[in-house]
């Protein structure tokens, strides 16, 4: 393990088999203000995931022992890290190795070679969203069955939680303070993941995927408008 003492509340695990990727991702985390720890293999990741309680994994798919599928997959079913952004960082450049990734619930993902500065802002991306400021304690919106706890960045459908990531929660949440209105993928890249609107993924449809299925038959309330993006319907909103 390799342990950066930079003064942060956010600790960054890097989880990697590639020791000069490694030192590079130390590098310019450590510059920018992060603590930054690391581990080699997928089962020493999930490990030192358990041990930290990382703010953030940064995590290879492809790893000796347990793969980045496997760790993301225990990761988000374990109540201790359910709530850990996740950062995929892989060379695997194939739609369906990121679109089972976004699946799992990682929040982004990010394709070898990489850009150290895009990663950077990947990760401070990714934070923001985890730490959305609430509103006031009594800010509940409610969308048919859906009740969304702004003040507690929690979400219950028909009195039962829901357990989202934090790019999950934004998305739904985004959706429903715009319900009834078309929300463009583009501008919900810029909005969720405050990325370019001109970058071509279907990060976007693979989290509406995700999130439609946590809803269960509330999902239905999402609809997709062909060939725009995506609208949540308003005719059963109301703020209590």
């Amino acid at each position: 393990m390799t342990d950066t003492p930079i003064p942060s509340d956010q600790r960054i695990l890097v989880v990697d088999d590639e020791a000069d990727i490694v030192a590079l991702i130390v590098y310019h985390l450590a510059k920018a203000g992060y603590r930054v720890s690391t581990a080699g293999t997928g089962t020493d990741g999930l490990e030192a995931a358990r041990r930290e309680r990382p703010a953030l994994v940064i995590l290879d798919l492809m790893l000796p022992g347990l793969s980045g599928y496997d760790v993301l997959e225990q990761l988000r079913a374990a109540e201790p890290t359910k709530g850990v952004g996740v950062l995929m960082l892989t060379a695997r450049v194939e739609e369906p190795d990121r679109v089972r990734g976004l699946v799992l619930g990682a929040d982004d993902y990010l394709t070898k070679p990489f850009s150290p500065q895009e990663l950077v802002l990947r990760v401070g991306a990714i934070l923001r969203r985890m730490a959305m400021p609430s509103s006031s304690p009594s800010d509940v919106l409610a969308i048919g069955p859906i009740h969304i706890d702004r003040s507690e960045h929690r979400v219950r459908v028909d009195g039962s939680a829901v357990d989202l990531t934090p790019t999950e929660y934004k998305l739904l949440l985004t959706l429903a303070e715009r319900r009834g209105r078309v929300q463009a993928r583009g501008h919900l890249l810029e909005t969720v993941w405050d990325a370019a609107p001109d970058i071509q993924t279907r990060t976007v449809d693979m989290h509406v995927q995700r999130l439609r299925a946590k809803l269960g038959s509330a999902g239905n309330l999402i609809e997709t408008v062909r060939g725009f993006g995506y609208r949540l319907r308003a005719d059963q909103a109301r703020v209590p």
